[in-house]
């Protein structure tokens, strides 16, 4: 498992992100305190406090390619 922060501060964010994802059959959550919710879920995403950084939880074996696809929502 890897373990990034994103950002998802609009809505054009939120609809993009879970398209990408959606493209991988791996498992993603998404954590915001003590909340863990399906990433590939768009009315989940929209349940959670999207101002600030949440970590998206990566079950992967080849997390590298995944990453490259979810660059710009990747906080350093």
């Amino acid at each position: 498992m890897k373990t990034v922060k994103i950002s998802l501060n609009s809505i054009d964010k939120v609809k993009s992100f879970v398209n990408e994802i959606s493209k991988f059959d791996s498992e993603f959550d998404l954590v915001s305190g003590r909340y863990v919710i399906d990433a590939k879920s768009i009315m989940g995403i929209f349940s959670l406090d999207l101002s600030k950084p949440i970590d998206l939880n990566i079950h992967s074996e080849d997390a590298d390619e995944i990453l490259n696809v979810l660059a710009p929502y990747i906080v350093q």
